[in-house]
């Protein structure tokens, strides 16, 4: 078993943080959104092929195959799942395209509209673990794959927690791959300016994870939400996995 530093000023200078499912209750928004989508596109395909309509499985289809990863990153590697091959397209297509990129949109389109009517939730234990972390002295940095990050963060009231933020957007914009690949987690480090093996990564995502270890940084937090999550995370190499960041930091007084 790997053992690792304790979390300390001693040894870490920075904490980067995934977004949904790790500071805000989101994670749920983006299954239930992917669910409807697919599940309508695959009952158009099975009716169209004469095929039985299998539908989208949030408990395995999202946690393997989506979560942590980009939006259409998500689309290629479930339908690559299923046996299924779409155009790709270009990020500007509607969501009435039949394309891998028309089906992202689709799915993006549904979580606005979700998150306009509802509001967007943080989880009180991340925010006062950041607020301590904060006053130990740790830069902080949020590092999603989600493209409405930004948006998120604001709705939450927590954008102000953070000095990076490293997204959807940035990474189209620089050319990052998205998660499992560790280069959204690097970025950010070096934007924060500190070695990876001194930052700690805090991911409730099997793909966040497993970037966290590719790009060698110090420590890997899983958080589990949900059940038999807390397994999945400790095989893909959490060095740490908690129910909720209140169990490792203590609140503010």
């Amino acid at each position: 078993m790997r053992s690792f530093p304790d979390i300390t000023r001693e040894n870490f200078d920075a904490v980067l943080f995934d977004l949904d499912g790790v500071l805000t209750a989101t994670a749920t928004l983006h299954a239930a959104a992917w669910k409807q989508m697919f599940d309508q596109f695959l009952k158009r395909r099975a009716e169209a092929e004469g095929r039985v309509f299998v539908p989208f499985d949030i408990g395995k289809d999202y946690r393997h195959y989506l979560d942590g990863k980009t939006r259409f990153d998500g689309v290629q590697s479930f339908l690559a799942s299923r046996g299924l091959n779409l155009p790709y397209g270009t990020p500007t297509d509607p969501v009435t395209a039949e394309t891998v990129c028309g089906l992202g949109n689709q799915k993006s389109e549904l979580v606005n509209e979700v998150m306009a009517r509802d509001g967007v939730e943080a989880y009180p234990g991340s925010v006062k673990a950041v607020e301590f972390l904060r006053e130990q002295g740790y830069k902080t940095a949020v590092a999603s794959s989600s493209e409405n990050c930004a948006a998120i963060l604001k709705a939450a009231r927590i954008e102000s927690l953070f000095e990076v933020r490293v997204d959807g957007r940035t990474a189209a914009d620089l050319g990052l791959r998205g998660k499992p690949e560790p280069d959204m987690f690097l970025a950010a480090a070096r934007q924060l300016q500190v070695d990876a093996k001194r930052a700690i990564v805090v991911e409730d995502a099997i793909a966040g994870v497993q970037a966290g270890k590719k790009g060698g940084f110090g420590l890997v937090i899983g958080i589990a939400r949900g059940v038999g999550d807390a397994d999945a995370l400790k095989r893909q190499g959490a060095d740490i996995v908690v129910g909720d960041l209140a169990e490792l930091f203590p609140p503010r007084n």
